[in-house]
């Protein structure tokens, strides 16, 4: 037996295995939900530290430690938010991701603000898939009624127009019974219906 077989220089080094879209979706989502929360601890952190800072007048920030990462979301929200992002199409997954960051941007959420906030957004983007689907849907739908009813475009009319005849009925049929019908000048055209 060989050194080789034993160290398996000769084998081919192992790939990346190939994930589903759905599951890098869900991955890249939730850890950018954990990194906002961690951000929003820091921010919360400093803020608390200006507050005493002008408060007591003596910055004691030196001394204290804060643990890495304090706020954990619930497994049970954690599972509910992981299922929404499942909903989430791979091509919406970056804009997701900054419309996330203007909402924290713009609101500055303490840690436990911010699933509530990433809900949102989800669901906001959850919608927006819903309503495009429908008006590709409906889309689809319109184009393929008009490929099988080309009736305004093939529509064959039955009246003709004749320029002679005189077969309208008019409200005043009654007094022009008696008289024999006239006949029209060529700039005024007559319809009749063709039987």
């Amino acid at each position: 037996m060989s050194l080789a077989s034993w160290f398996r220089w000769n084998e081919p080094p192992n790939r990346i295995s190939q994930r589903n879209p759905t599951e890098m979706v869900v991955e890249t989502l939730m850890m950018e939900l954990s990194w906002q929360t961690k951000q929003a601890e820091k921010q919360q952190r400093e803020r608390d530290n200006e507050y005493r800072k002008i408060k007591t007048g003596v910055d004691y920030g030196w001394l204290v430690s804060y643990p890495k990462h304090s706020y954990d979301i619930s497994p049970g929200e954690r599972l509910q938010l992981e299922d929404m992002c499942t909903k989430i199409h791979p091509s919406y997954c970056g804009p997701v991701i900054v419309r996330f960051r203007q909402v924290i941007a713009e609101y500055e959420p303490e840690a436990q603000e911010v699933s509530r906030l990433f809900r949102s957004v989800l669901q906001e983007a959850a919608e927006k898939i819903k309503e495009e689907e429908e008006a590709k849907k409906l889309a689809r739908q319109w184009n393929t009624k008009n490929r099988t009813s080309l009736s305004l475009a093939t529509f064959k009319s039955r009246s003709r127009i004749s320029p002679f005849i005189s077969d309208i009925k008019t409200i005043s049929e009654d007094v022009e019974r008696g008289t024999e019908p006239t006949r029209r000048v060529w700039s005024m055209p007559e319809f009749r219906n063709t039987k």
